[in-house]
């Protein structure tokens, strides 16, 4: 606007000041004029943050200079390097206390030359006795004159002069309010609802809505605490509340001579705590006859005071269109930049020109020239929670990314990487405006720019702000002020994923704390990837055929059909599941195996199927790894969608390790299904058919192959071994799994006892039987005679064996598949897979297997063990004692173990040893070498000794019954007269409430759980709440390479991270920092994508030694944590008491707001760590429930 005035008349921008051309007449040369006209040289700004900047920006436009004020914890803030000039004001203040010292301010205005102060928006620029200091110091107050700032500052006034000037207002007090009494009197004249408002200031501080008697005392004390605070007066209003109105504001200008424009309207009315959210200019939908009555009564009011300068005159509207008059802001608003966008005026230069003596005319602003040009949208993009009630976020902004392009506008002040938001002031962080030519293009415009923002290391109100604007209310509605309250489905908000930053907080995690996952060995894996076969062109989105197409066919019973139709022998390979469970501790990560699946899927899809899940890999991959176990399912299942996938089951106990009620089976077969499994390998660890029995239908119901199986103990082929575990006692439990339904029997042979000539033996016995059933069979190698007894049992009518692949394979682990291969090429057995795709398969898992090195088998056990035909420890449980031995100093003593797992499992009545009853034997064994114990010692002192739990648990019937029960009187004495469950354990548990779970995980962990996480949860309930948290600490650590995510990245060691498809970053460590002895952290260096990055971390060695105040512990409802860094401003509660949830404990404040921190249960005051003034920090502990 001033540029182009000056252009037409003939000015240049450098001679304005001074002098003009010849010839030209200055548009102010009137004579009656001169004199009134004073130029600003100089101004200083009494504020901080955005608004202090855009009126330096305006000031030097105009060739003013400009000054700034800053208190100490403003000392790295934007704003004062912005300005010319920059002065400390407020040393050893209070933060907000500085920017309300008017002495100080006037004297360093005074001091260095200033002849104009701006007092921007908040702080002083309400206060009249601001403006009378700064006039009586001869210096000049942008704004109207201190009369008028003191009527329109002091809400009763300005209600008393809108009535005067015939304009309509709301049941209010006629003078400020300053008791309590008062405020009841008034509510008890008027009836509730009303609404509290400081009567000296404004923007939502101070205010309060209350609804009935019993909440007015407490709201009006913190409202006129919180109006203390933010203006210096705690003096209430008070005045009936509108229900659900819109909050419509006019801009007026006007000048000395009394001159007045309006700049049209804006439309405030999304509000979340009466404050602005998202503004709009004009108001849509808001009738045109109706738009100039609220101009009109906004001049009106204007008039009746001779206003000077820029001020906001506000309204607000019922559901009939009636409008009442609420309030005048006697100075520049947060949201004048939608205006200035539509009409072309800038603001905030005519409020200085308007200082200096100019008239609107001079400055070209009359009514019939200010035009409104399309439509304009501010979102106020501040550091707030939207998930959690909007609280407060405070810290180090580490990405500041911003969206921009044509149609939007940026203002802000502390929006860059390495700012620091602190809790001392008002948490905007940028005011993002768009103007378009009309609401939907300039909604669009505001879409696009917040998309394109990456803010991380604080939270935002982004998230939130992008559903607002895409909601269908807001764009083609009326929206009022209770918008946000009736739309719930606003705080349902796509979370900003912000994966790199946190994958470079657990990098830096590791490089200072070491592996989040325990290391048993000091083996350290290499820096290597391996090398992947190379596949075929082309061939990465052409499936050759496999044996899950015939499943997806024709269903499980053809399938099982077509197994017994085939001719050769098929194979299962472990490599994915149990072979590195019992070789690498089950460690193998998601990484790993998705990387050679596509050539699993290419080159050998005539396997069977892939053992790839269930068991323990589940709890494994949640525990240590950090990684979802569905999302390893989903991801091999898209990767390999040809060959059927295989799990185990372990009956009524899932994957799990106790009794779950039925429905938890049942959903988990339904889930598992539904992700992609097929083929469910059921067993029960003591053959307990009833427990058996629930799997196996769980598993039909869900639509997957039911392979039932049987755990294979004791020797068929040994005549002279007397055991309950003969040939009658598998083919009579072989019928009864038949007659359930079974597609596929299995024999499970979990310690490698299937002899050859056993395994002839049985299979032949089991294929006469069922000649139409698959039959399955599964060992481990511990003895070395594995691919014998897996050859016999092909010889005797074995369908299917289970391998692995030779680096992966012997020992504990299962027969060598290359060895099967090829023991079976050019017989009526072959199994049609090429040797040559086995070896390139692997040569890749031999280079894999040395990026586990910490949890190599081999550092204790070098080679099988014979003996298991006497021990029968199972394969992986084998590898786990043995390492433990060693670990714990007792390697020579490995023998002694053995020995006593004999002992353990006799005293048993010889059981079946299979997870979880392989564990109880261990368990027992394990006591009994620590105690010194026999069999005889435990027979004598069962009644008194403190055995495992999981004994004890056993004896109760918990996991199921052995053939024949379990031995008296030992039972009767480890019960000590507790009852045992009688029948199927779960049938007695009543059904869990999937939604009443969901609901609880939710509000911890917030909308992104899913039914998956809920079913980890009714699993593994810690374990999966632990991985949670990690999650939304860490992000996809899944997604880093293995020797980087077990021991972290070298430093300069560049390496690249894959999200996704097509989203890759490049990571590299620069270097980690020396201690910092006042916080026990150290800086973290990196470079992300080519910029710099720092990441804080906890020294935990260092942390030992100092003394911090404790942390809430995360995930405990009873720890409550501090919400915001603050101040305790009241102690409800102390130890002892009795709370219920929701009742308020404390009272926190910060950022110039007050927050209520209230119980988040119902109990018991355990410990109260805070006291009234004390500072703290975010998530420190401030009480303890129970």
């Amino acid at each position: 606007l001033f540029y182009n005035t000056f252009v037409r008349t003939g000015f240049t921008w450098r001679s304005y000041k001074t002098s003009f051309p010849v010839g030209i007449m200055h548009p102010r040369s009137r004579s009656n004029m001169e004199s009134t006209v004073k130029p600003i040289n100089k101004v200083l700004v009494a504020n901080r943050g955005e608004i202090a900047i855009r009126v330096f920006r305006a000031c030097t436009e105009l060739g003013i200079r400009t000054v700034a004020v800053y208190s100490e914890q403003d000392t790295q803030h934007m704003h004062r390097q912005k300005a010319d000039e920059s002065y400390l004001i407020g040393k050893g203040l209070k933060p907000v206390d500085a920017y309300l010292h008017i002495p100080e301010i006037i004297a360093t205005a005074k001091d260095v030359g200033v002849d104009a102060i701006h007092p921007g928006y908040g702080f002083l620029s309400e206060r009249s006795d601001f403006a009378h200091a700064c006039v009586q110091a001869g210096i000049k107050f942008i704004g109207p004159t201190p009369d008028v700032v003191q009527q329109m500052g002091d809400k009763v006034a300005a209600r008393k002069i809108a009535i005067a000037a015939g304009v309509p207002v709301v049941p209010g007090t006629d003078e400020p309010v300053t008791t309590l009494d008062e405020a009841k009197s008034f509510v008890q004249k008027y009836g509730f609802p009303v609404i509290f408002k400081a009567a000296y200031g404004g923007g939502g501080r101070g205010m309060r809505f209350v609804n009935q008697m019993s909440e007015l005392e407490d709201n009006f004390n913190r409202a006129v605490s919180e109006a203390e605070k933010a203006f210096g007066n705690g003096s209430m209003f008070i005045e009936r509340y509108l229900e659900g109105p819109r909050h419509i504001e006019v801009q007026i200008l006007g000048d000395q001579l009394g001159n007045m424009v309006h700049l049209y309207e804006r439309d405030c009315s999304i509000q979340r705590r009466y404050q602005k959210v998202v503004e709009l200019a004009p108001a849509f939908n808001l009738p045109i006859g109706l738009r100039r009555i609220l101009a009109d009564d906004a001049l009106k009011i204007a008039k009746h005071v001779n206003y000077e300068n820029a001020g906001t005159v506000e309204f607000l509207l019922d559901a009939q269109g009636r409008h009442y008059f609420i309030e005048v802001n006697s100075r520049l608003q947060v949201e004048h930049t939608i205006t200035e966008q539509i009409t072309g005026v800038d603001l905030v230069q005519s409020q200085i020109r308007l200082a200096e003596g100019y008239t609107l005319p001079d400055l070209g602003l009359t009514q019939e020239k200010i035009q409104v040009n399309g439509c304009a949208i501010q979102c106020r993009v501040t550091t707030e929670d939207p998930a959690h009630d909007f609280r407060p976020d405070t810290g180090r902004i580490e990405v500041f990314r911003s969206g921009e392009g044509m149609g939007i506008r940026l203002d802000s002040a502390s929006a860059f990487a390495g700012a620091i938001v602190s809790p001392y002031y008002d948490s905007l962080l940028v005011k993002v405006i768009s103007h378009a030519g009309d609401m939907p293009s300039a909604a669009k415009k505001m879409h696009r720019a917040l998309r394109e923002f990456r803010i991380r290391g604080v939270k935002t109100n982004i998230p939130f702000l992008l559903n607002v604007i895409q909601d269908e209310t807001f764009l083609h509605g009326t929206i009022t002020t209770q918008f946000i309250d009736n739309n719930p489905q606003l705080f349902k908000m796509q979370p900003s994923q912000n994966r790199a930053g946190r994958l470079m907080r657990y990098l830096a995690q590791v490089m200072v704390n070491g592996p989040s996952t325990p290391l048993p060995t000091s083996n350290i894996p290499p820096y290597n990837e391996p090398q992947l076969p190379e596949l075929p062109a082309g061939s990465s989105s052409n499936y050759p055929r496999g044996w899950r197409n015939v499943l997806l066919e024709d269903g499980p019973e053809e399938f099982a059909k077509s197994i017994r139709q085939h001719k050769g022998l098929l194979l299962t390979d472990t490599t994915m599941r149990d072979a590195h469970q019992s070789l690498l501790a089950t460690r193998v990560r998601t990484y790993d195996l998705a990387r050679i699946a596509p050539f699993v899927s290419q080159q050998l899809n005539g396997l069977f199927s892939l053992e790839n899940w269930g068991g323990a890999t589940f709890d494994v991959a949640l525990r240590f790894l950090h990684e979802c176990p569905w999302e390893r399912l989903r991801t091999l299942r898209q990767l390999i969608p040809n060959i059927p996938f295989q799990m185990l089951l372990r009956g009524a106990n899932g994957v799990g390790y106790t009794t779950y009620p039925d429905n938890v089976v049942k959903k988990f077969c339904e889930l598992a299904v539904a992700n992609g499994m097929d083929i469910f390998r059921i067993f029960d660890s003591m053959n307990y058919v009833p427990n058996m029995k629930l799997g196996m239908e769980a598993v039909a119901e869900a639509g997957g192959v039911v392979e039932a199986a049987i755990s294979y103990t004791g020797d068929v082929s040994d005549s002279s071994r007397l055991t309950k575990y003969d040939l009658s006692y598998y083919i009579g439990l072989a019928d009864e799994l038949v007659e359930i339904g079974a597609h596929i029997l299995c024999i499970k042979d979990m310690a490698g006892l299937l002899k050859p000539q056993a395994a002839k033996i049985l299979i032949s016995e089991l294929r006469e039987r069922h000649p139409d059933l698959p039959l399955h069979v599964h060992t481990h190698d511990t003895s070395g005679a594995g691919v014998a007894s897996m050859l016999a049992a092909a010889e005797a009518g074995a369908d299917i064996i289970d391998g692995a692949i030779d680096s992966m394979s012997g020992m504990t682990s299962q027969p060598s598949i290359g060895a099967l291969v090829t023991s079976c090429e050019r017989t009526h057995l072959d199994t049609g897979i090429q040797l040559s795709n086995l070896s390139k398969y692997n040569e890749y898992w031999e280079q894999v297997r040395h990026l586990y090195a910490p949890f190599e088998c081999t550092v204790t056990m070098k080679s099988g063990d014979s003996s298991v035909y006497k021990h029968e420890i199972p394969g992986g449980q084998y590898t786990n004692l043995h390492f433990q031995a060693h670990a714990m100093g007792l390697g020579s003593q490995f023998s002694k173990i053995k020995e006593r797992y004999i002992e353990a499992n006799r005293l048993f009545g010889d059981l079946i040893k299979v997870t979880p009853s392989s564990k109880v034997v261990g368990d027992m064994a394990q006591f009994m070498v620590q105690n010194n114990l026999s069999a005889d010692d435990v027979m004598e002192r069962a009644d008194e000794l403190s055995l495992p739990q999981s004994v004890i648990d056993m004896m109760k019937g918990l996991i199921g019954y052995p053939p024949g029960g379990f031995p008296e009187p030992l039972r009767s004495k480890i019960l000590r007269g507790e009852s045992p469950i009688e029948g199927r354990p779960g049938e007695s548990l009543p059904a869990l409430d999937f939604k009443s779970l969901k609901d609880e995980m939710i509000e911890e962990h917030g909308s992104f759980v899913t039914d998956e996480d809920v079913m980890s949860a009714a699993m593994y309930p810690k374990v999966t709440n632990d991985y949670l948290h990690h999650y939304a600490e860490f992000g996809p650590v899944d997604k880093l390479d293995t020797p980087r995510f077990l021991i972290g990245p070298k430093i300069a060691d560049e390496f690249k991270v894959t999200l996704e498809p097509g989203k890759t970053l490049h990571i590299k460590p620069l270097a980690v920092g020396d201690l910092k002895p006042e916080t026990g952290e150290r800086e973290v260096f990196m470079e992300l994508n080519g910029q710099l990055r720092t990441v804080a971390v906890k020294d935990n060695e260092a942390m030992k030694e100092m003394n911090f105040h404790p942390k809430a512990r995360v995930g405990v409802k009873g720890s409550i944590g501090c919400p915001m860094p603050g101040d305790i401003l009241e102690v409800k509660v102390q130890v002892g008491d009795k709370v219920t949830k929701g009742q308020p404990l404390l009272v926190v404040s910060a950022m110039k707001m007050e927050m209520v921190v209230a119980a988040t249960m119902d109990g018991v005051i355990k410990q109260v760590e805070v006291t009234k003034g004390m500072h703290v920090e975010g998530d420190d502990l401030l009480v303890e429930m129970e």
